[in-house]
């Protein structure tokens, strides 16, 4: 039985369920049909001649793929070209969707949505496809052969659909997009879209940055200073596995003249463009943006920390500024892998913990081999009570990584003594040496 409202339902069983879903969809549905306002241009933000934003903003989530940690939010994207034919440029998370709507239905006002332009299935982009599916039933949806197989298998959609290969056109009228494909960045269906005419590169989740978007849209109506360390910890958590790929992509795109990027998260580049590109070439490559060095460790009872605070100050006595230290039970790993793609200089330290690393520490480290970083200076040192294995598990994390060690790394028995904490110093001026190479 169903009460009046179809959004206050008593379920007898899952038939009626599936029953009150559809009712509430249609009912939800008409409330846009029948309700129609007058446009309102407050909700409407015209990036360039007809491409239009239409993305919204998310401060209520906590954890980002319900594990980065996003205190200043994350934006979902999302674009309209209204031209002899309109395309919807991928969708947003599902629980942002009405306010969504409300944008897209205000850009459209009145006309069909022809097409949806799908870049990315990841549910924080793809979330809404079924919802614009239902509401505009009769739309065809471009994507390509990896897209189609994530559309019937997280909708079960398998009809009007338009598959584009690389370097395939399509014609909205004046509008000329351009599909290229860019498997990996950071999931195997993904590709990016070029608006010829416009000059404008629909990204997917590339040139992403966590942070909602305030306000402003565009790179030149925002303080960027928000999204400077942003971009990079959404790079090092998202992306950073995929470094290759990235290459790929960028060489792929290197001859296309783009004078707008419009990415799935965070701001719209047009100013800033070639500092963007440059910063994701180089985090792609795993180099250093500067000289540093990050000292991430754990410690339970100060001892380590101890240590890593005399190696810290021998970094400053020996003509380094720039220095991090995390403790990896306090800093989320997100703001750690942020600083190590920052800085070529790491020094990891750990205690003993039942004959392994620390817990933190060992989940930091299969953070950064899932994440295959290359290229840093790097040493180590730890602490233990009555039986080392610090050691030679950093020991073994630096050759799978294939990484040179620097200096002399020490574990020390209980409290600091006198030699470690020489050895400490020591460490510090060899790794000092070894950044300002």
């Amino acid at each position: 039985m169903v009460a009046q409202s179809p959004f206050i339902a008593i379920f007898i069983t899952k038939q009626n369920f599936v029953l009150a879903k559809q009712i509430k969809f249609q009912y939800f549905c008409q409330l846009f049909r029948t309700k129609k306002k007058k446009r309102n241009i407050m909700l409407i933000k015209e990036l360039k001649k007809d491409l239009y934003y239409v993305g919204v903003n998310d401060r209520k989530t906590h954890l980002f793929e319900n594990m980065w940690p996003i205190p200043q939010g994350v934006s979902y994207n999302s674009y309209v070209i209204v031209d002899e034919k309109t395309a919807l440029f991928d969708t947003v998370e599902i629980a942002s969707s009405g306010m969504f709507i409300k944008k897209v239905l205000n850009v459209l006002d009145g006309r069909k949505l022809d097409y949806l332009i799908v870049n990315h299935m990841e549910p924080d982009h793809g979330g809404s496809i079924e919802i614009i599916r239902r509401y505009f039933p009769d739309v065809t949806i471009v994507g390509n052969k990896k897209t189609f197989g994530m559309l019937e298998g997280y909708f079960g959609i398998t009809d009007n659909l338009y598959e584009v290969k690389e370097g395939d056109t399509l014609s909205l009228g004046e509008h000329m997009l351009n599909f290229f494909m860019a498997p990996m960045v950071h999931w195997p269906e993904v590709m990016v879209t070029y608006d010829s005419t416009n000059k404008v590169l629909f990204s997917a989740d590339a040139f992403g940055t966590f942070g909602t978007i305030d306000g402003g849209i565009l790179d030149t109506e925002l303080d960027l200073i928000k999204y400077e360390g942003e971009m990079r910890r959404y790079y090092a958590s998202i992306v950073g596995k995929y470094g290759n790929p990235v290459q790929k992509a960028l060489q792929k795109l290197s001859p296309v003249d783009i004078s707008m990027i419009c990415s799935l998260h965070g701001p719209v580049w047009t100013k800033d463009i070639e500092r963007v590109v440059g910063l994701y070439d180089k985090w792609s490559r795993y180099e250093h943006e500067e000289e540093g060095v990050v000292i991430a460790y754990g410690s339970m009872y100060g001892n380590t920390e101890e240590m890593a605070e005399r190696v810290a100050r021998a970094l400053s006595i020996y003509g380094v500024k720039k220095i991090v230290l995390h403790d990896v039970s306090k800093s989320d790993a997100s703001y750690i892998l942020s600083d190590i793609f920052r800085y070529n200089g790491l020094i990891v330290a750990s205690p003993t913990y039942c004959n392994e690393l620390y817990p933190g520490v060992k989940s930091l480290l299969d953070k950064l081999q899932t994440r295959a970083v290359k290229n840093k200076v790097f040493s180590f040192f730890g602490s233990f009570s009555w039986a080392d294995a610090s050691s030679k598990n950093f020991v073994k994390f630096a050759e799978d990584m294939k990484w040179e060690v620097v200096g002399e790394p020490f574990a020390e028995k209980m409290t600091l003594g006198d030699e470690k904490t020489q050895m400490a110093e020591e460490l510090g001026k060899a790794m000092a040496e070894a950044v300002k190479k």
